[in-house]
This record gives structure tokens, sequence and C-alpha cells, in this order.
């Protein structure tokens, strides 16, 4: 019979906190064990770890194998100074096909720069704005020059209503 010491889940709904016992590898998780070795709380602040490290001990002495987690705990219980493992976030698969997505793009745009010379020189890419003075260009130039001429003409004519509302 292999030996495990490892976390018994106990606590209600969302508000879970554990036993260390030592229970046989077959036994389901919440299920029958042998001895219950402590308690850990990791809702608590800082998180809780009681620990009968004699017992703990003992185990390990007949061949019990601790799980990672468990591990940690009785390295923290042993060093004071030590703190309680504190669960990493893992992100759902959305998050991290999200992140994922986010880094080919950060990559392609650092790429961008350097593709940037190579659109320039081809004639087919271009721009509104560059067909926009194309087409300027093209036409007739007193066309353009009456237009530049009505514009300033009336803005004096404006200044000069406003004037003389003034003086009234």
């Amino acid at each position: 019979m292999a030996v495990k010491i490892r976390l018994a889940r106990a606590g209600a709904k969302k508000a879970p906190f554990y036993r260390v016992v030592a229970a046989d590898s077959r036994a389901p998780r919440d299920g029958r064990f042998i001895e219950i070795l402590g308690r850990y709380n990791p809702r608590t602040d800082p998180s809780t770890i009681e620990l009968d490290l004699e017992k703990v001990d003992a185990w390990l002495a007949k061949g019990a194998l601790p799980t990672e987690t468990v591990a940690k705990l009785i390295a923290a219980a042993k060093d004071p100074g030590a703190k309680a493992p504190a669960r990493e976030a893992a992100l759902s698969k959305k998050a991290q096909a999200k992140a994922v997505a986010d880094a080919k793009a950060a990559e392609e745009a650092a790429a961008a720069p350097e593709k940037a010379p190579v659109a320039e020189d081809a004639p087919a890419e271009e721009s509104p704005d560059v067909q926009a003075e194309e087409v300027a260009e093209t036409a007739e130039p007193e066309e353009a020059h009456a237009v530049e001429t009505e514009q300033p003409e009336e803005a004096p004519a404006a200044a000069e209503e406003v004037s003389e509302e003034a003086a009234e």
C-alpha cells in the first residue's frame, strides 16, 4: 500500500480549508484517510498552517510521499520565516488564446516598420491622399486660383461687418 501525505478539502462552498492527511494513494481526495496530520487555511492573511511535525516525520520515515503542495507546507511549517505557498493565477483557455494573439500582433507590429520602405516603392499601393494630390495637380491652375481668391475676400468683408456693428 502506497501512502501519500496530501490535502483533503473541507469547508463550505467557495470557502475551503484543507486537512493534511496520510492516505492510501488509491483513496479519493476527500475520502478515507489513515490519519490527520494538520490543517491548512489559505483564506486567512497570512495563510494558517498547523502541522504536527512529529507525525509528519514519522510518516515520511515510513515511506509516505508528500504531494508538491504538502511538501511546500511542510517546509513553511519547519521554517517560521517562510511563507505559505501562493497559488498562481491560472489563465482560462480564452485568456491564454488572447495572450497568444496579442503577442503575435505585437511581433507583427514590430516587424511592420521593417517592411514599410518596401511598400513605399511599390506604385500599385497608393493611399487616397496621394491620389487626391494627383487630381489637384491635373486641375487647371485658373480654377484653383479663383477658389483661393474668393476665400480671402469673404473674410475681410465679414470683418468689416463686425466692426460696423461694434461701432454702432
